[in-house]
């Protein structure tokens, strides 16, 4: 075969491994390039060699070789040597150029006649018993040392038909034995290893017959052999009376079979190797899946030529031993480890030092002193052999040392699958930590630890966490189902994407979010009922039917707001559709033919553009459904905008949305350009308001200069005047207030100071709508110094409080100061202000600026100015409604002072109306001549009014009972005077406005709850068509109905400043009287509310089953000067009071883990979780139902056993595992396991431990073997013990002392049965003759071969020491069982290794020194 010759180097080392043989080169001629380039591949990445393991022929010698090609000794003379020379082609030839592209152990060969091959090279091993004994002895040989063991390796393994996987262990000890001096060829147990046919074919034949004339040895072989045992055992052998040929072993067979050579390679360093060998061997005993077969062997060796390594020590180091004497609080000496190979030795020992001997700096550093680090002879310390102290060390919080060895534990990578490997007894205190640890978890854990802790709930919980905002799967928890055909006709009112299984779980005992989606439906024609009377014409009856229905669009304008609130961030929309928006119908069915009622016909006069601002409200209710965590981008935005003209408007809202939800500022600047220079009056505000609300309080210079250009008072004043519209500038000044919300900017404070007050022009500019302009420079000044008070730093000079008081009460205007004072200079010829101030325009923005400013600073000074006045004089001076602003403006500056109750209420009033004014629901009104009783009464019930509003803003969101009756009642009692006869004198629409304003203090205070008494008001007054019922006052109700179902009661509203000041501009107290109408407020400014919506309802999801559940939490309020600190249980799904006035969140047994959040050390967590659609994961205990399924709790298993008085009733049923888990592994175990037999009457597993659980199955198993005399080994016996000493430590006992209502790990009951069950079946063994074979081991004599595992059990069991450790100790004793005294109180030491002894097949081994 052609081929293709090269050598490998390893690339730290000057040593030539071998020759590589690459079939399938097209070339026949073998010349390489000079000089060969090296490769740069690790160890394990060379290619075949050419030499085999000659296992028969004593030491490897490099010189050997299998391949016809013969090797080269100098790589460097290569060209001058006879094979080369022989190469007739060899200027024809092809070579090697580079080595490329290297990837694990494959490389390519890039060659010379620009082809290139892919070879793949052998791995230095595939076992991985190997590879650790390799890495190992690698470790500690010296580095020459170790290069040469290791190529030496290689060259045996990958020789040509190298060993299979099986027996590749005993081709690494024939390897090994050799380079260590042993005579293998002479080793009975070496030359009988099984290579299963798969060495090469090579040596086959020099195997076959390794001498022409034979020797003593193939008849020793012979007689040995079964064939000649048979023959002698025959009946002619008998019959013959040939008598048996006995085997004469050579009285130096076995010394010449144990002479070591002490010239090869590894023979003075076999103390050090066999040491390490076993440390691996106690290393792999800590792993289950590696253990299996693992045998420890002694030999006897010459050690006067070797060298002893500072980390020598007589007696091998046992792990379970060392485990064993820290349970019992045993001296013990630091535990000896190799870095990254004995890492499981490390971590079972530093965890046993944490846990049981409470030692909290044991994994604090490296360098621990339990522990010392095994390294080469040159870096080797010597270790200190003194011995530890073992004494439990009390921690401040036993649950504390759990916790730190869980999450430590995490920290260097254990995971469930590493605990599952680990042997019972070893993973018992660590499976004791994770016991405690799953019962009172900490909830901002990491992913990793509490999916070791079992908490497959907190795992979700962490790995949803740890999500970029939007990318959560919330969504697929929490989506709604695709709405059927069926449906088709609601699809179109848009609210089709609310989450119904969420809130058939919040309201899931009536129908009200069907009779909510109703009231705001928008997109249906409208019932119009009207009965036409005899005298009535056609033509009458049809106007009649058309007036109706104007009166039924006023309400059907005004539903969208709603609506908006009702769908608030319910939608994630698909970026390649447009967001459909619903229609907005106009038109009505008249019963009974349903014909079709239009205002269209021209019968009746309609106000121009009357659907205008409708539209508007109805893109922003569309927009407000997309969730903050939606993916959409600019293009996506644009996409959306329609073709038709007369859908601008709804556009227009729809971008003011955007903003509102953040998604405004993905907008590209050129788009932005694009829209404001279309001059759209709608689309604009829109725009301005939207990226305002999206840059909210941030001070950004781009967004600075964008409204600039539409405030005159912000522009310089040589610039050229803009045609801006009234509406726009409006809007503009809300946005800086936005922007610049809470930043106390001087000059934007001044020039809105001065804008409150701005007069009328000369050419009639600034005069239409001036009220509006003022009150939005009011609440602009307000957000920019929000909260401020006093401490206005650098407006000193402003009087910004003094000047708002003028504002407020009248005088004299002050002179115009700043740049724009000349504009102001001529006055205007149409309006005659003089020198005063027009208090009805300017006093609504300066009263709630003032509250702004000074809100929550319960300055009285301040709160002094706007009292009601207490004079029939000074009332005669005040607009009653003014008197609503103030009392709201005084009540929010006293913030602390508002108290939920009717006494509170009517303290606002004046002493002059209390005593002169009955209650609202009166029939009469008493007479009185110097008294204006209707003025009483208009300032009694706006008094009234404003006090309850206060209220709303100061309990909003909470849900509080006391704030709910008191507003309830006065809701009832405006309702009452409504129809009383004195209504008359107050008057209907000043009634209506306090109505509508109490109905919107219920809905801020019963946000999101969806509470029903409100519900029945807002559903009586939406029924409200006629008379004094105009657009504004639907718009509130609807408001109201809208707050109630916030975002589908996932919302609430908060009560911070920024979140007062959206309130207050989004329910201003003065409702629009038709559609168009902006005069006193932009009706934009009605949707800020999304600004102060937070996320606060929490959500159960079972992780099992991933659905919305019903769940126990308990809420803990932090104390406050009103309440003591406090626990309320509520039923989860369920809106949460503000995080920032509860202290922690629990989530109550005993149905669910129990789960707390503790918000005393930040609320970051929890509000991570609301925001991602407050879905908390819990986990079902076993043996419970959910409360969807079983409310009362009659169904779960432990109610079953308790109703039924039947022992079958309170047996396990095989069935009744499904209510303890999902698992399907589990479910076969209990088919096959737990179900009774034809011959048993219990399951197989309570037949003797009934009440043990799974964690306790491995040690029943290890009883039941140990019982029927089947336990070859004492592997298990060391677990059952390790079991037995943990639970009777010192650490545990002070456990369960500090804590007795503790959960125990096992169940109770076991682990005596499972003593008691221990020493009877010793006991019994002891008694059947054990104790001879006892006395025969003390003695220093054979045991019998039968007896050899029994006896290495209760050695070990009961803590024998060797005879040797007797004789030194001075112990005597050879009667009873060979010990005087108690055997179990005995000094521990080197334990009885019986495993070779006892194991039946003697091939896998290892070494023990």
């Amino acid at each position: 075969s052609q081929a293709k010759l090269n050598s490998l180097w390893f690339p730290f080392s000057t040593k030539k491994v071998g020759k590589v043989f690459i079939p399938g080169l097209p070339a026949p001629s073998l010349t390489m390039s000079n000089p060969m380039p090296r490769p740069s591949t690790p160890l394990d990445s060379v290619s075949t060699p050419a030499k085999p393991l000659n296992k028969h022929l004593g030491p490897l010698e490099e010189s050997v070789l299998l391949s016809p090609v013969p090797e080269l000794r100098d790589s460097s003379k290569l060209h001058d040597s006879p094979y080369v020379e022989d190469c007739t082609f060899q200027q024809l030839g092809t070579f090697i150029q580079a080595l490329r592209d290297p990837v694990h152990n494959r490389v390519t060969l890039e060659l010379s006649n620009n082809t290139m091959v892919r070879i793949s090279i052998p791995e230095i091993a595939t076992s991985e018993l190997v590879k650790r004994c390799l890495q190992g002895v690698k470790a500690i040989l010296p580095k020459e040392t170790a290069v040469q063991m290791l190529v030496k390796w290689y060259n045996a393994y990958n020789a040509p038909g190298g060993p299979s996987y099986h027996s590749e262990w005993n081709l690494f000890v024939t390897c090994l034995m050799n380079m260590m001096g042993y005579n293998t060829e002479r080793l009975c147990w070496t030359r009988n290893l099984d290579f299963e046919g798969s060495l090469s074919p090579v040596i086959a034949p020099k195997k076959a017959r390794p001498s022409e004339t034979g020797s003593d040895e193939d008849w020793e072989y012979l007689l040995s052999s079964d064939y000649h045992r048979n023959f002698e055992s025959h009946p002619i052998a008998k019959a013959l009376r040939l008598d048996p040929l006995e085997v004469s072993t050579p009285k130096d067979d076995f010394s010449q079979s144990l002479s070591l050579d002490n010239s090869t390679l590894l023979f003075s360093h076999i103390p050090a190797i066999f040491f390490v060998l076993h440390l691996i061997y106690e290393e792999l005993k800590l792993n289950s899946l590696m253990g299996e077969g693992l045998r420890s062997r002694f030999f006897p060796i010459q050690t006067g030529f070797m060298l002893h390594p500072s980390f020598f020590s007589a007696e091998p180091p046992s792990i379970f031993q060392w485990l064993s004497s820290c349970l019992k609080g045993e001296g013990v000496q630091p535990y000896p480890y190799l870095p990254g190979i004995c890492e499981r030795s490390k971590l079972v020992v530093l965890s046993v030092a944490l846990y049981i001997l409470g030692d909290e700096s044991a994994v604090l550093n490296e360098a621990s002193h339990y522990l010392y680090k095994i390294t080469s002879g040159r870096d080797a310390l010597t270790p200190s052999w003194q011995c530890l102290e073992c004494s439990f060390k009390p921690s401040t919080s036993v649950s504390s040392l759990a916790e730190k060895l869980v999450l430590w534990m995490t920290s260097v990578g254990f995971t469930l699958r590493d605990l599952e490997s680990l042997p019972f007894g070893v993973a018992l205190p660590i499976r004791d930590a994770i016991y405690q640890c799953r019962e009172q978890p900490a909830s901002d854990w990491p992913e990793a630890v509490c999916l070791l802790i079992g908490r497959q709930d907190l795992s979700k919980q962490a790995w949803e966490g740890s999500l970029q905002k939007g990318k959560s799967s919330v969504g697929t928890v929490l989506s709604s189902d695709i709405p059927s055909a069926a449906e088709s006709e609601e699809d179109e009112d848009g609210m089709n994407d609310m989450n119904e299984e969420v809130m058939s779980l919040i309201w899931s005992e009536d129908l009200r979010v069907q009779e909510v989606r109703r009231l705001l439906q928008s997109a249906r024609p409208v019932r119009v009922n009207v009965v036409q009377m005899p005298e009535a014409s056609d033509h009458e009856y049809i106007e009649e039917k058309e007036n109706r229905l104007l009166q039924l669009c006023q309400r059907t304008m005004a539903l969208p707001v709603g609506r908006g609130m009702f769908t608030l961030f319910s939608y994630h929309p698909v970026p390649t559709e447009q967001l459909p928006i619903p229609k907005l119908n106009l038109t009505g069915r008249a019963p009974p033919r349903n014909t079709t009622v239009d205002l269209n016909s021209g019968n009746i006069d309609v106000p121009p553009n009357m659907a205008c601002w409708a539209s508007f409200h109805n893109g922003v209710a569309a927009g407000l459904k997309i969730a903050p965590a939606s993916q959409i981008d600019s293009a996506w935005i644009v996409y959306n905008k329609p073709k038709m003209a007369e859908l601008a408007n709804e556009y227009a809202g729809f971008l003011m949305a955007l903003g509102l939800n953040g998604h405004l500022t993905k907008l590209a600047t050129l788009n932005i350009h694009d829209y404001l220079t279309k001059g759209h009056e709608m689309t604009s505000i829109g725009l301005l308001l939207g990226v305002s609300a999206a840059k909210l309080g941030t001070m950004d210079m781009a967004i600075t200069r964008l409204l600039s250009i539409h405030i005159p008072a912000l522009l310089p004043p040589t610039s050229t005047e803009l045609d801006v519209p009234h509406n726009v500038q409006v809007a503009a000044v809300v946005g800086i207030g936005l922007v610049y919300q809470g930043t106390a900017h001087r000059h934007t404070a001044e020039v809105l100071l001065a804008e409150i007050g701005r007069p009328p022009g000369p050419e009639m500019e600034y005069c239409t709508d001036r009220e509006s302009y003022s009150l939005a420079s009011g609440l602009a000044l307000g957000m920019v110094c929000l909260g401020h008070g006093s401490n206005l730093i650098g407006m000193s000079d402003l009087n910004v409080p003094e000047q708002l008081y003028q504002y407020m009460v009248g005088g004299h205007r002050r002179f115009q100061a700043g740049m724009h004072r000349e504009k102001h200079k001529s006055p205007s010829y149409q309006i005659k202000e003089g020198d005063t101030i027009n208090v009805d325009v300017t006093c609504p923005g300066a009263t709630l600026a003032l509250a702004m400013i000074y809100l929550k600073t319960n300055n009285r000074s301040i709160a002094d100015w706007l009292k009601a006045p207490d004079t029939m004089y000074l009332l005669d001076f005040v607009k009653p409604e003014f008197l609503l602003l103030r009392t709201l403006a005084r009540c929010l500056i006293l913030w602390d002072d508002i108290l939920p109750n009717s006494k509170w209420v009517n303290s606002n009033v004046p002493q002059i109306i209390r005593e002169n004014i009955i209650s609202l629901h009166a029939t009469e009104l008493p007479s009185s001549e110097d008294l204006s009783l209707e003025t009483l009464a208009q300032a009694h019930v706006y008094i009234i009014a404003g006090a309850c509003l206060s209220l709303g803003f100061r309990f909003a969101g909470s849900e509080n009972l006391a704030a709910f009756q008191c507003l309830y009642k006065y809701a009832t009692d405006f309702l009452k005077c409504l129809s009383a006869p004195t209504a008359s004198v107050t008057g209907h629409y000043n009634l209506e406005t306090c109505l509508s304003v109490l109905l919107l203090a219920l809905a801020m205070v019963m946000a999101g709850s969806g509470n029903l008494k409100v519900l029945q008001l807002c559903r009586f007054m939406h029924k409200k068509t006629g008379g004094e019922m105009n657009y504004g006052f639907h718009l509130a109700h609807h408001m109201a109905l809208g707050l109630l179902f916030l975002g589908g009661g996932r919302y609430s509203l908060s009560t911070s400043n920024s979140s007062i000041a959206a309130l207050l501009c989004a329910l201003y107290p003065h409702f629009p009287v038709h559609s168009t109408d902006n005069r006193y407020h932009l009706q934009a400014l009605r949707h800020l509310y999304v600004l102060a919506a937070e996320p606060r309802l929490l959500t159960p999801v079972d992780v099992d089953s991933n659905t919305p559940c019903y769940a126990l939490i308990e809420v803990t309020y932090k104390g406050t000067q009103w309440y003591g600190e406090a626990t309320e249980e509520l039923m989860a799904p369920t809106l949460l009071p503000e995080l920032h006035l509860l202290k922690q969140i629990r989530v109550k047994g005993p149905r669910y883990w129990e789960l707390l959040i503790d918000l005393s050390k930040g609320t970051t967590h929890l509000q991570s979780i609301l925001s991602k659609g407050g879905i908390l994961y819990v986990k079902l205990r076993a043996g419970q139902l959910s409360y969807k399924e079983d409310p009362m709790g009659w169904r779960s298993l432990l109610a079953q056993t308790v109703t039924h008085r039947s022992s079958e009733a309170r047996a396990f049923k095989p069935e009744a595992i499904s209510a303890f888990t999902s698992d399907p592994a589990l479910f076969s175990f209990a088919d096959y396991f737990c179900k009774p037999t034809v011959n048993m009457g219990q399951g197989r597993i309570q037949e003797s431990f009934p009440s043990c659980s799974i964690p306790a199955l491995p040690p029943c198993q290890a009883v039941r073997r140990l019982e029927r005399r089947e336990m070859s080994e004492t592997f298990e016996l060391w677990q059952m013990k390790l079991v037995l000493e943990f639970f009777s430590s010192r650490s545990h006992q002070e456990r369960m002392s500090r804590n007795p209502t503790r959960g125990l790990f096992m169940n109770s009951e076991f682990l005596p049965v499972m003593k008691c069950t221990i020493d009877n079946t010793l006991d019994q063994w002891l008694q059947a003759g054990g104790d001879v074979s006892l006395h025969s081991y003390l003695s220093g004599q054979a045991p019998e071969e039968s007896q050899l595992s029994m006896l290495a059990c209760f050695l070990i069991y009961h803590s024998v020491p060797t005879p040797g450790q007797l004789a030194a100790g001075g112990l005597e004793g050879e009667s009873g069982i060979g010990i005087q005294g108690n055997p179990a109180s005995s000094v521990t030491g080197q334990l009885f290794l019986a495993e070779p002894v006892t194991n039946s097949n003697p091939h896998p081994f290892f070494f023990s020194f």
